[in-house]
């Protein structure tokens, strides 16, 4: 089945970890062996053809720099414009990749269309159709003020994240306390006036209530979890679930095992010893569905390869392209297959065309 993915850290692989994603998988790994820089290091799980083999034909993109102040212990850049520098060579890769013909940018409603006719037509295989993504900034840091945004819009950013981790310039994010700062408001005016879909994963709860108080614009949550499941602030509530459920929000379900089980403890924890398949991450779409009452607010935004690889992954996902499994998974919970296709596809681009029309 058709699928999208509405969160990936591409660039990020690309350019941090050095990853050739055009590449087998199996030759992205073996190139990593006896690398320790990276926590994942030869368990990467995202690379073009795994993608095109699952039919993941649409991803959300993302750029990511965060600004550390001299007190943040998190790594990032030391300065807002180091961190601006650092999304437009993401940016850049991106580019380099549309002209070898393996991504193509979608920022409006005629875009999209024609790309899903691509993707659609049988008569070619996957592994001759471009892979869309759609640009996505997690966290707003590297706007070095509130004006480089429509410079970012110009370049195809359509989706915003305001926080990562830790306390950002424009809001607070996950393991972070606080309300939006005085930047975030006008942050959120001109993200309206542009029409950039507001991404409330990773908000703080503060920051994430402040937020719905002060937007007015369209909203989902790329990659987030149910923290009923799993008790932590980077998971939602089931009153923030509510909130997003009645502004029209999809909430992308999360591959990240310590989002998906209690307990998960980093580099001791296994995805075998903790049970974590991809069941788990139907329990999580489950809890929204019955929160909501239909399938109309779900979708996927795994997060696969985002500072994790196959270590921190459902033990029955070997790549990517495994989220083939997920409709049958689903089907057996009762599910029709309309609602199967709302879940792979369907909710999103529900989404993306009213947004864009």
């Amino acid at each position: 089945m058709f699928t999208i993915d509405a969160h990936l850290d591409l660039s990020m692989n690309a350019m941090e970890w050095n990853r050739d994603l055009r590449l087998p998988i199996a030759t992205i790994n073996s190139r990593e062996a006896g690398l320790q820089d990276k926590p994942d290091r030869g368990n990467a799980v995202v690379s073009f053809p795994e993608l095109r083999k699952g039919n993941i034909g649409l991803v959300v993109a993302t750029q990511i720099a965060r600004y550390v102040a001299p007190d943040n212990p998190l790594p990032g850049w030391h300065s807002p414009e180091q961190a601006w520098a650092q999304t437009q060579g993401q940016l850049a890769w991106y580019k380099a990749m549309e002209a070898a013909g393996e991504m193509l940018q979608v920022k409006d409603l005629d875009g999209l269309e024609k790309h899903l006719q691509v993707w659609q037509d049988n008569r070619s295989s996957n592994e001759q159709k471009p892979i869309g993504y759609i640009l996505s900034l997690e966290g707003a840091d590297s706007l070095v003020d509130v004006g480089y945004l429509e410079v970012a819009y110009e370049k195809g950013l359509r989706a915003l994240g305001p926080a990562h981790y830790g306390p950002g310039r424009y809001a607070q994010g996950t393991n972070a306390t606080g309300k939006l700062g005085p930047q975030g408001y006008s942050l959120l005016a001109e993200m309206e006036r542009l029409n950039i879909i507001l991404d409330a994963t990773h908000l703080s709860d503060e920051s994430f209530w402040d937020a719905m108080d002060h937007f007015n614009g369209p909203v989902w949550a790329s990659h987030n979890n149910c923290r009923a499941l799993v008790d932590h602030n980077r998971q939602f509530t089931d009153e923030q679930i509510k909130e997003l459920i009645s502004r029209g929000a999809v909430i992308g379900a999360a591959l990240d095992a310590w989002m998906m089980v209690p307990g998960w403890k980093r580099g001791l924890s296994t995805p075998k010893g903790t049970n974590c398949n991809l069941e788990v991450m139907i329990d999580h779409i489950d809890h929204i569905c019955q929160l909501a009452g239909s399938t109309d607010h779900v979708g996927i935004g795994s997060d696969l390869d985002g500072g994790f690889g196959k270590e921190q992954c459902p033990y029955d996902l070997e790549t990517i392209a495994d989220l083939s499994k997920v409709p049958d998974l689903f089907a057996m919970r009762g599910y029709s297959e309309v609602d199967i296709e709302k879940l792979m596809h369907g909710n999103w681009l529900r989404f993306l065309r009213k947004v864009w029309s």
